[in-house]
């Protein structure tokens, strides 16, 4: 399917439909260290794929609101694609927890990765910066699966083991990146709240 079957299928793994990026983007960068493809191409596309992914799960989140979407999620057809409104919630609670820049670190953890959209929707945040941060997200974890099947595309266990590994390495960097966050978040507050005390 090219490029443009990269961005669809991203785009469908970026929203409900459970579908693994690490079953479209490494074999896509494998064929691109075969000359087949174009590896800078394929990054592209993935991004391009995950954020349309996300901007419509976003909008839906947005305009259909929180009550209907945790109705949706608990329909039968939402149980076959593996959808349930317990997933939705944790999304929900790690945004809440984390704010904003969980749209981008959430990008990086499976599961949340497909739903943190929906949250986001729902608070309504600002759309540039969603924007920003889920293309930052989609960047970095595109590129670290094309990266891995580029190298190791032809040896399946080798790709699979630096995956888990890297996986790991990855949700791991992430919770500290999101501790670290919030701790600087209460900090500038503290800071801001008492220097405007003493204004007064």
């Amino acid at each position: 399917m090219g490029y443009a079957g990269i961005i669809f299928l991203m785009a469908v793994e970026s929203s409900f439909i459970p579908m693994p990026s690490e079953i479209i983007i490494p074999p896509a960068a494998y064929l691109a260290q075969q000359g087949e493809m174009n590896i800078f191409l394929v990054i592209l596309s993935g991004i391009i794929g995950s954020l349309i992914g996300a901007i419509f799960n976003y909008f839906l989140a947005y305009y259909l609101g929180r009550a209907i979407i945790y109705k949706l999620a608990d329909c039968k057809l939402c149980k076959i694609l593996l959808i349930s409104s317990k997933k939705i919630k944790k999304s929900e609670e790690f945004f809440l927890k984390y704010g904003n820049i969980s749209t981008l670190i959430g990008r990086l953890i499976p599961v949340v990765r497909q739903l943190i959209s929906l949250p986001a929707g729902f608070s309504k945040m600002n759309f540039k910066n969603f924007v920003l941060f889920t293309l930052l997200g989609s960047g970095i974890w595109v590129t670290v699966l094309a990266t891995l099947g580029y190298a190791f595309g032809s040896n399946q266990e080798l790709l699979l083991k630096y995956y888990r590994e890297i996986s790991l390495i990855f949700i791991i960097l992430a919770l500290f990146a999101c501790a670290t966050f919030a701790r600087l978040d209460k900090l500038a507050r503290l800071v801001v709240t008492t220097f405007f005390r003493r204004k007064k």
